[in-house]
């Protein structure tokens, strides 16, 4: 890649690896449905602007329908179901657990048959799955049985996700769909943030965390996310993927005093080697030209959260 191209990467991985620190901070002070409200309505008042111009909230329209499922699964459910485990578990498993969500979205184009597994793709897979069962042993994260739940089931939104977008929204512009998603969402939390809203005024720690994930991890990241695909192509672009979960353990450890185990970077090296096993290219897709869905969002606490 070129100079430029390494600048963004780093910055992306960067972007989408702290999310799990700061919602750690976050939660400790305001409710799951402020926090995820906050983060969205700030996202896409700042995204807004940039996709007004267009007209191109017309083909999310005319996409409304899988639009919607596809809101739920990669905005809705994962960042609320996120954030509330959060409260009790630790930034760093949550990050190394999400991380095995491309293995279950390999599983699950296989369960439809969308994928064709090999025996190294499926050697991936349960790497991946053994990396997640050193990571869920008891109490290594700190958390509970519900908040561990609560993490897979936003690794499954995540993964599910990207077949939606990938079979019914590949004409649908990357930007507006992301800024109908974001708008959808803070809608929806609108009444919860105002039931559950914060009776004194947060900590300022607290606050800078809000704001830093509703500007810099939502805001700010899909727009240097779509210059990294401009600059270094799909694929190049969404490597960063791996990079997240190192990066979202570090911060953990460093900033928030998380023990770092011999587990914990067991299960990390399990999970990563796993995802790339199980997402590798086989030799019949290599030779066949990429596809570049413009739809296909990463997944922001794959580094979305």
């Amino acid at each position: 890649m070129s100079r430029r191209g390494w600048v963004l990467f780093a910055l992306m991985s960067l972007i989408w690896g702290i999310p799990y620190m700061l919602i750690k901070v976050a939660v400790g002070e305001v409710s799951a449905s402020v926090l995820v409200f906050a983060r969205t309505a700030i996202g896409a008042a700042l995204l807004l602007p940039l996709v007004l111009r267009g007209g191109q909230f017309r083909l999310v329209r005319r996409h409304w329908r899988p639009a919607l499922v596809f809101a739920i699964l990669e905005v809705l459910a994962p960042w609320w179901l996120l954030s509330d485990a959060e409260k009790r578990l630790s930034s760093s498993t949550t990050a190394l657990l999400i991380a095995a969500a491309p293995i279950i979205g390999v599983a699950l184009a296989r369960l439809i048959g969308v994928e064709r597994l090999d025996k190294i793709r499926f050697a991936g897979l349960a790497l991946g799955l053994a990396g997640v069962a050193v990571l869920v042993g008891p109490g290594l994260g700190g958390g509970d049985t519900w908040s561990i739940t609560e993490v897979v089931l936003t690794a499954v939104a995540y993964a599910l996700a990207p077949l939606i977008a990938d079979r019914y929204l590949q004409d649908v512009p990357t930007l507006p769909l992301t800024v109908a998603c974001l708008g959808f969402a803070a809608l929806v939390f609108t009444p919860a943030a105002i039931w559950t809203w914060p009776s004194v005024m947060p900590s300022g720690e607290v606050l800078i965390a809000i704001a830093t994930l509703g500007v810099l991890c939502t805001g700010l990241a899909f727009v240097v996310y779509l210059e990294l695909i401009k600059e270094a192509g799909p694929s190049r672009a969404l490597l960063f993927i791996y990079v997240n979960p190192a990066v979202a353990v570090a911060a953990g450890v460093l900033l928030l005093n998380e023990p770092l185990t011999v587990l914990v970077v067991a299960s990390f090296v399990l999970i990563l080697a796993g995802c790339a096993l199980a997402t590798r290219s086989t030799q019949a897709e290599t030779a066949a030209p990429p596809r570049t869905p413009q739809s296909a969002l990463p997944n922001s606490e794959l580094g979305s959260s």
